[in-house]
């Protein structure tokens, strides 16, 4: 007979997060290639276009998904979009930080050097920030098990 363990508000909320953060930087990226490639667009159009698109996603999942519960009970709207949205490009600071910080400050300039610092510490670090904000500034305390975010 297996005894089953509960799992932490705060697992489950990761186990949740990630692949909601998965789909959405999937829809970026698409979008960014897709509006970049085919379509002709600009770099900066497309990925100005493609980062809306996916921070919409991001909402959406979150909001439908990770914090449910939370939106349930404290209910949504252009608000807490909008400041979602706010997290997400102070998030966006952070890898582009990293980026400069480690491109320009440190001179590390190789195109794997700036995935690293950009896409990996950059995003490790910015994934922090949003986990943090998500669930403290969008969907704030209403139905939080184990706080940890103070």
């Amino acid at each position: 007979m297996s005894r089953r363990v509960p799992v932490p508000g705060t697992v489950r909320e990761l186990v949740a997060f990630a692949p909601v953060g998965t789909c959405a930087y999937a829809a970026d990226l698409a979008l960014c290639v897709a509006l970049r490639g085919a379509l002709g667009q600009d770099p900066l159009t497309a990925k100005a276009l493609s980062s809306v698109a996916g921070c919409t996603v991001a909402y959406l999942g979150n909001a439908d998904g990770t914090y449910s519960r939370r939106r349930a009970e404290q209910g949504t709207g252009l608000r807490a979009y909008a400041v979602f949205c706010g997290v997400n490009a102070a998030g966006t600071v952070v890898q582009v930080c990293c980026l400069a910080v480690s491109h320009h400050g440190l001179g590390l300039t190789s195109p794997c050097a700036d995935a690293v610092s950009g896409l990996g510490i950059g995003m490790a670090l910015a994934t922090c920030l949003r986990l943090w904000g998500t669930r403290t500034l969008v969907f704030g305390r209403a139905g939080r098990e184990n706080p940890w975010t103070g």
